[in-house]
């Protein structure tokens, strides 16, 4: 029978043993190291911290009512950007964060699709913050792009420099860290959605975009064009900000990707309100204006019932046009038909809307008495995409082979429905085509075919029907190419909108 004196040392034994195996463990856990510390940012605990509540106490953000679930802040050295940085930060003082969320590009490091930081823990001045694993590893299964490589996060400041303010503010919490390879539309789409995916069930989190403005510009000049790309944002819409920044050759934002990619997840997520809190620029730090850089603090946020908000918000995310840019196109449609059928004349017009101007391919198609009477379109866009709607609206009413073309008369009889096209994806795992809402191109050789999504959704057909009847009818390839591996295959997303559905036809 042990004695208590037995019993005391088996106790001491068992802690001392526990102890050893949990320091054996950190030994092991693999641990990212602050790159940046001691040289973009203080490199001692005492010095950091106390710089970082020296500005968040100089920091007085406008108000923003409601539940604040993204933001986009600055990532430049912290003399620099910090004041700026602040304010958004600001907004999270005395939250109760689990969860951040922060999103990065790569300046030095290239790849292709979207990497994820896999390490344990997070290492800087202020202490380890660990890696919540769960989430990076729900993000990983999402999609085959969104993959965990460690050399993206080496000595890439639009992460690192993130990390320690949300040690200052937060305890008790877990953080993701992303960085976007290539910034296209495609990248930040399957982002937005892959977050959206992980955090709809989840409470207390926040997303972290970070980028700098406009890059080296005079003074003046580069407060210019940050105020036009302030402008843009303010509007809350992912795929107008894409464009404008595609626009002006992605010269507004050097984060655009990561910042799409947050606007995108938090209005599916619920977010209805954009704030801007802060503009500066490393100009307003030092005395040299000759060549400036850009930063901005902004928020975005979820007012109200955030449940109830999300439903809409979700569906208008799936959505590349406003209704306003819509009405402008269908109408845009209409009149360039009625015109060439009445006089030969291409309609001339021309629009400053930055996504109306984005390259885009579309399709129109024609309906007459709810018969398909003509559809004909560009896969990939080759120049405005109202101009693009233009031209195939005209090659939809005369040129479409199997109809004859449309006379004058029958335009009152006819509703016209336009299909926005988003970028062709090539793939080539067909299980990743989502019947319904991806459209299909398939190439082998100098054959090739296109459904369009809402193919599927009108015949009702499984994948398998509609890829068996792409290949073999609107291809004239062997049925099962797209099988075997026997052809090419892409895939792309499309906003169908008609002049029904807009209210403009009865």
């Amino acid at each position: 029978m042990d004695t208590h004196r037995d019993q005391v040392l088996k106790k001491a034994i068992s802690g001392v043993l526990a102890i050893v195996l949990f320091t054996a463990v950190l030994a092991f856990a693999e641990v990212k190291q602050a790159d940046k510390a001691g040289s973009w940012y203080p490199g001692t605990k005492a010095e950091l911290s106390a710089m970082i509540k020296g500005y968040l106490s100089n920091a007085h953000p406008p108000e923003a009512k409601g539940e604040v679930i993204g933001l986009i802040s600055p990532h430049a050295g912290y003399i620099f950007s910090a004041p700026v940085a602040a304010y958004g930060y600001k907004l999270l003082e005395g939250k109760d964060i689990k969860t951040v969320v922060i999103v990065g590009f790569n300046h030095k490091y290239s790849h292709p699709g979207v990497a994820v930081c896999d390490y344990e823990a997070y290492r800087t001045p202020l202490g380890e913050v660990p890696v919540d694993k769960e989430i990076t590893d729900e993000l990983i299964k999402q999609n085959p792009k969104i993959y965990p490589l460690k050399d993206a996060f080496a000595d890439e400041q639009s992460t690192e420099l993130q990390v320690p303010y949300t040690q200052e503010l937060f305890h008790d919490y877990k953080i993701v860290v992303i960085s976007i390879g290539e910034q296209n539309i495609e990248n930040s789409r399957m982002l937005g959605d892959a977050l959206y995916n992980v955090l709809k069930d989840k409470k207390d989190f926040v997303m972290i975009a970070s980028t700098d403005m406009c890059h080296y510009l005079p003074y003046e000049q580069n407060n210019a064009v940050d105020r036009f790309t302030i402008s843009v944002l303010e509007k809350f819409d992912p795929i107008g900000f894409y464009a404008a920044s595609a626009a002006k050759g992605h010269e507004l934002a050097c984060g655009f990707g990561a910042v799409t990619a947050v606007m995108m997840a938090c209005k599916k997520l619920g977010a209805d309100k954009f704030v801007v809190l802060k503009h500066a620029n490393s100009g307003d730090a030092i005395s040299d204006r000759s060549r400036v850089v850009g930063y901005l603090s902004a928020a975005m946020v979820r007012s109200g019932d955030g449940e109830k908000a999300a439903a809409p918000a979700m569906q208008e995310e799936n959505k590349m046009l406003t209704k306003k840019q819509k009405t402008d196109i269908l109408k845009l449609a209409r009149d360039t038909i009625n015109m060439y059928l009445t006089e030969n004349k291409k309609l001339q017009i021309k629009t400053d809307d930055p996504v109306l101007n984005q390259e885009m391919g579309a399709f129109v198609t024609l309906h007459e008495r709810g018969q398909l009477r003509g559809c004909i379109g560009n896969m990939v866009g080759r120049g405005p995409f109202y101009l693009t709607v233009r031209d195939m609206a005209i090659e939809a009413a005369t040129g479409d082979p199997r109809f004859t073309p449309v006379k004058p008369g029958e335009m009152k009889d006819i509703d016209i429905e336009v299909s926005a096209l988003s970028p062709l994806e090539k793939i080539t795992d067909p299980n990743l085509i989502q019947v319904g809402k991806h459209g299909v191109l398939v190439k082998r050789g100098a054959r090739g075919g296109v459904y369009l999504p809402q193919v599927a959704t009108e015949t009702g057909w499984s994948r398998e029907q509609f890829m068996d009847s792409l290949c073999a009818e609107k291809a004239g390839i062997p049925i099962d190419s797209w099988k075997t591996g026997k052809c090419d295959i892409y895939i792309f997303t499309a906003d169908v909108f008609g002049e029904k559905e807009e209210g403009l036809k009865k």
